[in-house]
């Protein structure tokens, strides 16, 4: 159970005991989808190695998670030495056997970036090499900067850039009876937040700005009662 008693359906390893272990997990391969970087939240449990007599020569608290890009579904063929090492990975909170006593396990929740990523899809692998841990679950995600108006100028939807300081420019394209002043751009940053607007738009003659959009100065907005 988790820490609102809830049950949970997990993947898990604890062979502690013995030494050298080399355990793998890996995904099914993902689509990337057009994002450059994707980031993968992983929800874990692990033991406290102190709350187990008898292991702390072979008893681990870390496990590491890899990625492997790949332009097509590799079924099994996959090879450890194919996989690219992103982290080692820690629990803010480990639990012990007073824990495990009361059905009560804590839950981690750690998140990483996955980039710069450039072939049809990827794979995500997790190495145990001797902890005794449970993978509740892995959502893997990517970012982007919303469409939006800014200056009567239209921003269609923008994936972020390969890496966390990346800015990807866009351009704007004018709202109906607008025009041109500056060309208008704007930069979609890594966490998908639009920054440095560059550049508008102002109304065609004989129309005036109202509400992100040009209507024509004869036109009197509808009053609802």
């Amino acid at each position: 159970m988790d820490e609102f008693f809830s049950p949970i359906h997990t993947y898990q390893v604890c062979n502690v005991m013995s030494p050298n272990q080399n355990n793998w997990l890996r995904t099914n391969w993902v689509q990337r989808d057009g994002a450059r970087r994707v980031y993968a939240e992983i929800k874990f449990t692990l033991r406290d190695c102190n709350s187990m007599p008898g292991v702390l020569g072979t008893c681990k608290e870390t496990f590491n998670l890899y990625y492997m890009e790949s332009d097509r579904d590799l079924g099994t063929s996959t090879r450890e030495s194919q996989f690219m090492k992103i982290d080692t990975i820690a629990a803010d909170e480990s639990f012990t056997s007073v824990d495990l006593g009361v059905r009560r396990l804590k839950l981690n929740t750690e998140v990483r970036g996955v980039g710069p990523l450039s072939r049809r899809g990827f794979y995500l692998a997790f190495q145990d090499i001797g902890a005794c841990i449970a993978i509740v679950s892995v959502r893997v995600y990517y970012k982007k900067c919303p469409s939006m108006v800014r200056n009567l100028a239209a921003f269609s939807e923008a994936v972020t850039g390969a890496d966390s300081s990346s800015l990807v420019e866009v351009q704007g394209e004018c709202v109906g009876h607008s025009e041109e002043r500056d060309t208008p751009k704007m930069y979609c940053s890594a966490e998908g937040e639009w920054l440095v607007p560059i550049g508008k738009c102002v109304c065609s003659a004989g129309f005036e700005e109202r509400s992100d959009s040009c209507v024509g100065k004869s036109e009197s907005p509808h009053l609802s009662l």
